[in-house]
């Protein structure tokens, strides 16, 4: 099963209500997946800090002095605001590889949900709504941004398992199907030097895009080579810093609606998630056409 939302923002009056606006769209998705969900919310960067968004089971005493910790080894001041179990680390731009790899070295618990510089992912095991209510996701704003809602079938009800996923900076993806050449694949990327951190075959599809585009292709490119190299069936959702993309199989099983309008784009597994947005009865409402790749930046 599996539910996929995503939004985004044509219109700048709109920013403020990302969250609440994505959050409805994500309850509305709750019976397609249970288990567990999970949120990426793009933000903007006038701040010109970057953002290392990290996740605990033991949160209390993983994040006590984590920012003062970290700070002394980057050599610069580090922010953190908690949200539940996870918690945004900002710091200069420069500095965020080697905040990745101390964060795990001072805290080997930790697990990076993402990096970038506005890119925050939000996600754990329980029902969509009081995972987005854990984490205060409809009080967030933003320029764009992307939902999954998990029936697991494939691995195990974790938060490592649950999406988004993201393996590189400021991208991140979902995922609603299955792939079957996904550990070949992960052999294959994991030699090239693509960081894979689970056994989700999400993760590699989201690391396969990444693999991509660090060898010169555009995420429009990556994204119509995935249906070549990706076997079986997949509905792709992707974020960027400045772009959301969709793509579907050849054969497009997994349900799948889009609306636009002047204010937005719009996905929804099933058209249920989309009719609670603004203008939505003067929308333009398709079925994304398979192996067909479909792109919006700012």
């Amino acid at each position: 099963m599996c539910g996929i939302v995503g939004l985004f923002l044509k219109d700048k009056a709109l920013e403020p209500k990302l969250g609440e606006m994505l959050t409805d769209m994500l309850i509305t998705m709750t019976d397609r997946g249970p288990d567990s969900a999970g949120i990426a919310i793009y933000g903007n960067d006038a701040d010109q800090n970057a953002k290392l968004t990290v996740q605990s089971d033991n949160a209390d005493s993983d994040f006590a002095t984590l920012a003062a910790d970290l700070g002394i080894v980057l050599g610069t001041t580090v922010e953190l605001n908690r949200r539940d179990t996870h918690a945004v680390l900002e710091m200069p731009a420069d500095k965020t590889a080697a905040a990745r790899q101390a964060v795990t070295e001072l805290r080997p618990g930790l697990r990076v949900m993402s990096e970038g510089d506005t890119i925050e992912i939000y996600k754990e095991v329980g029902l969509p709504q009081d995972v987005a209510n854990r984490f205060g996701v409809s009080n967030m704003s933003g320029t764009h941004g992307i939902g999954h809602t998990r029936m697991a079938t494939e691995s195990a009800v974790t938060t490592e398992g649950a999406h988004p996923f993201s393996t590189a900076p400021d991208q991140c993806l979902v995922h609603n199907g299955s792939l079957s050449n996904h550990n070949s694949l992960r052999r294959k990327l994991v030699r090239d030097g693509v960081r894979i951190e689970s056994m989700n075959d999400t993760e590699v599809g989201a690391a396969y895009l990444t693999w991509k585009m660090q060898n010169g292709s555009t995420l429009g490119e990556a994204l119509e080579g995935s249906l070549q190299d990706l076997d079986g069936f997949f509905t792709f959702v992707v974020g960027t810093k400045d772009g959301f993309g969709v793509v579907r199989d050849p054969i497009a099983c997994k349900p799948a609606v889009m609306a636009e309008t002047d204010q937005y784009v719009a996905f929804g597994s099933e058209y249920r998630a989309l009719v609670n947005l603004p203008g939505i009865d003067d929308a333009k409402v398709w079925e994304p056409e398979p192996a067909t790749v479909y792109f919006w930046n700012h």
